[in-house]
């Protein structure tokens, strides 16, 4: 058999209730169930989003310019 994913959450009790059809071929053979957290969010984009967002007003210092030196001399045409 190969690979099969099936999603569920879990529900309000803390209980993940998984039914997995896999045909009466796979009858009286055994099986391996992994489980494994998913993300919270499924858009990385969202999250993108949200982490800028909370920067916004995080800044505590002052804003001065670095020091740039002199500007060159350039020969003049």
């Amino acid at each position: 058999m190969s690979r099969l994913i099936v999603r569920s959450r879990v529900d309000a009790d803390g209980v993940l209730r998984v039914e997995v059809p896999l045909g009466t071929d796979e009858a009286d053979h055994e099986m391996q169930v992994t489980i494994e957290s998913l993300p919270t969010s499924l858009n990385p984009q969202a999250d993108y989003v949200a982490w800028l967002e909370s920067l916004a007003g995080s800044w505590q210092g002052d804003f001065e310019p670095m020091p740039q030196g002199d500007p060159e001399e350039r020969d003049a045409f």
